[in-house]
């Protein structure tokens, strides 16, 4: 039942623009699957979805893909898309994103395997970073903003 839902919600984020699990789960159901939002987040994870800017100021989910595909590429768009500014404290860095793309920015960040970079926790639009040392924050943040962009942001 969960390769049937997975493939199900691989087949509705490529056809529609989803934007929530909300809409996930009403396309799910429409479909016939009877599900939970807790398992939405769980397949959401499993699957490495993220959501991305659409080109319409709002945001939808999509894959990325297995080690085939440029994943820079995506983390770079989820990155430049979503993040507003970026500053520290000791060994916390602060990330505010765009509304809702604090999860996005977050799932990026953890994948990236930043050098000194331990994990986050995300809001809506908030990020907390823990680095292993206040000595990696700046190093972190200017690995970041390469990713995202030459000239995004100033510390």
């Amino acid at each position: 039942m969960k390769d049937k839902r997975q493939n199900k919600i691989k087949e509705i984020i490529e056809m529609k623009n989803i934007e929530t699990q909300d809409e996930l789960l009403a396309e799910l159901t429409n479909a016939g699957f009877t599900t939970t939002q807790a398992t939405i987040s769980r397949d959401i994870r499993e699957m490495n979805l993220t959501k991305v800017a659409d080109g319409n100021g709002k945001q939808k989910y999509t894959m990325l893909q297995n080690a085939k595909t440029d994943v820079s590429a995506k983390y770079h768009q989820v990155l430049n898309a979503g993040i507003l500014n970026m500053d520290y404290a000791e060994n916390t860095i602060v990330i505010h994103t765009v509304s809702g793309m604090a999860m996005a920015v977050a799932a990026a960040l953890d994948n990236m395997n930043l050098q000194g970079f331990m994990g986050c926790i995300a809001g809506d639009d908030t990020i907390f970073c823990v680095a292993r040392s206040s000595a990696f924050c700046k190093e972190i943040i200017a690995d970041i903003k390469k990713i995202a962009s030459d000239d995004m942001l100033e510390v």
